[in-house]
């Protein structure tokens, strides 16, 4: 893809995430060479720069909130297939604010709020590559995850992850992801999306 067809900065690809998703996804759990399924609905709400929760992320980091671009909202609720025999959903919420590195906003600092491979508030790095995915990626104290998001199209989103501590690999991780609700102004009612059923991711974001 030429660089002149590349024209979404992160901030767009958020506003592009905006509504429900359907999610299905598949986790390679590489120390038990087994595989496990999931499925979830997770809904991303894009925020402006100028919302609380993105000024109060910002705080929380100890970053101005004047150097953010905006950032997103996004609750989860889902199941894997190891939790079938108890029961037990996997639901949460957490935070993303985007800080870039310049005025283009297709790279910089992402502060979230919960981190995806540990429960603490963490600051990682994203890009916009040159096909438009969202890469992201993000180190903690024992391990580090690498996150890419990209649209196959308008209403299908697919993600790929990996983790890896102590040197190795622990996990890699596929998901699809079909829009069901999509986001209306102020996104307070999202209307429902008339299209043919099919699979969808997991996490969070």
């Amino acid at each position: 893809m030429s660089q002149e067809s590349t024209v979404m900065n992160a901030m767009e690809f958020f506003q592009k995430s905006s509504g429900v998703w359907r999610s299905q996804r598949t986790t390679h759990h590489l120390a038990f060479k087994r595989a496990e399924m999931g499925g979830s609905e997770i809904r991303v709400q894009a925020l402006d720069k100028d919302t609380p929760a993105i000024i109060e992320l910002c705080k929380l980091h100890e970053i101005d909130p004047d150097l953010a671009i905006g950032g997103a909202n996004v609750t989860w609720e889902g199941t894997m297939a190891w939790d079938r025999n108890d029961g037990e959903v996997h639901e949460g919420k957490t935070a993303f604010a985007l800080v870039p590195d310049d005025e283009t906003g297709r790279k910089g600092r992402l502060l979230r709020e919960l981190g995806y491979a540990e429960i603490v508030p963490v600051v990682g790095r994203y890009e916009m590559d040159e096909e438009d995915g969202l890469v992201l990626l993000t180190d903690y104290e024992s391990m580090s995850s690498r996150e890419r998001f990209w649209f196959a199209d308008d209403n299908t989103r697919v993600r790929t992850s990996t983790v890896k501590r102590f040197g190795g690999f622990s996990s890699a991780t596929f998901c699809s992801e079909t829009r069901v609700e999509a986001a209306i102004e102020g996104d307070k009612a999202p209307t429902q999306i008339q299209s043919e059923e099919k699979v969808a991711s997991l996490f969070g974001w």
